[in-house]
């Protein structure tokens, strides 16, 4: 057996987060903060698979209350027929790319997808096309660009992100829903940044899949997601094996396991509550990006008025006294550190994304007067 000295050992013993307290900005943290009751569960089923202890098998759906859950209460958030637990995001719409389509077919993605849509697309062997946005200074995507690509290209899938992780752009993504019906091309809509935060219906959107995000948007520890489905699509993807009936192939034999799936539960009540307030959000995030514009040097990039809490903001004040700053463009990650703050990332200057979501006024104003007061630094 090899030998490791205590001193190698003990450097992973008592791991914190120093700015777990500070005003967080980061759009990837922001939606997946912990309620109470999650924390708890949280604690509670942190040991293995300890979820298991609810069940006689391993089977996560014969646990009667994640049954419930995930056969009743999850479809009706969604607006889908049925609801499968991911890893995340990304799995989920690995999972819908490799159950219904083949390598080699060609899928239309929105230009300002995320990146794990293409790695997602290169593992399923699929031909990629991307709708181009509409540049600087809005990175808008028209969603009838779409329509001309489908008739040249025969694509066996459409993907719209909802919104973007760059810029928190909306597109019509009803209206794309009426597309793929026209040309009947089933339509999954990455809702990782929606899903939990913002009331959205799969069914009113007219998707044929949703993909939600539990550590980003959905108040769970993770990594967590939700994959709804309309009910012509679960044979391909909710399909058994053939020598373990009981297990699912395209899931690997079951769905998430562990803690995750419990922190998901005990934040559920307060995500439905939180959903209802979304206009209060909107009204935040436009009321921060009203102040922050006062700040000669910053703008905010993508579709104005913002309609979401994750924005991008273009800051050439603090890429200007990076030049000039000792510590260059970690500066300001170092200043607002100083002042509370965090979720920017060390070394951002010239441009950066964040997050209002669920900040009071209060602290609105905190981060606002922190900008404000750095931008004026020698």
């Amino acid at each position: 057996m090899t030998e490791f000295s205590r001193e190698e050992l003990n450097q992973f013993i008592g791991l914190h987060r120093e700015s777990k307290n500070f005003i967080n900005l980061n759009p990837i943290q922001r939606g997946g903060i912990l309620t109470p009751e999650a924390r708890k569960a949280l604690v509670e089923f942190g040991d293995g698979y300890s979820i298991y202890d609810l069940s006689p098998g391993l089977e996560i759906e014969k646990i009667p209350l994640v049954k419930r859950f995930i056969s009743d209460i999850l479809p009706r958030f969604l607006g889908a027929d049925a609801v499968r637990i991911t890893l995340g995001a990304r799995e989920g719409i690995f999972n819908v790319m490799h159950s219904i389509t083949k390598p080699g077919d060609t899928i239309l993605v929105d230009g300002n997808r995320h990146y794990t849509t293409i790695t997602a697309a290169e593992r399923a062997g699929l031909r990629v096309i991307e709708v181009p946005d509409s540049g600087y200074p809005e990175y808008r995507i028209d969603v009838e660009n779409y329509e001309a690509l489908l008739k040249e290209h025969k694509p066996k899938l459409l993907i719209l992100t909802y919104p973007d992780g760059n810029y928190g752009n909306l597109p019509d993504a009803k209206k794309l829903g009426e597309i793929s019906k026209e040309y009947q091309v089933p339509y999954l809509i990455n809702g990782a940044y929606a899903v939990g935060r913002m009331p959205i219906s799969m069914k009113e959107i007219g998707a044929d899949f949703i993909i939600g995000s539990g550590h980003k948007s959905m108040a769970s520890s993770g990594p967590i997601g939700v994959l709804g489905m309309d009910k012509k699509w679960e044979k391909p993807l909710l399909r058994r094996s053939d020598r373990y009936p009981e297990k699912s192939v395209e899931f690997l034999g079951c769905e998430l396991r562990g803690s995750a799936i419990a922190t998901l539960m005990g934040s559920f009540p307060a995500v439905v509550e939180r959903v209802k307030n979304w206009s209060r959000e909107v009204e935040n995030s436009r009321y921060f990006i009203d102040k922050i514009e006062e700040i000669d040097g910053i703008k905010q990039l993508g579709v104005r008025p913002t309609g979401h809490d994750l924005n991008f903001l273009e800051t050439r004040v603090f890429y200007e006294i990076s030049k000039r700053h000792k510590r260059r463009g970690f500066f300001l990650y170092r200043e607002l550190k100083k002042r509370g703050i965090t979720g920017i990332k060390p070394g951002m200057t010239k441009n950066f994304k964040l997050s209002t979501y669920q900040l009071k006024k209060e602290e609105l104003k905190i981060v606002i007067n922190a900008f404000e007061e750095i931008s004026r630094m020698d």
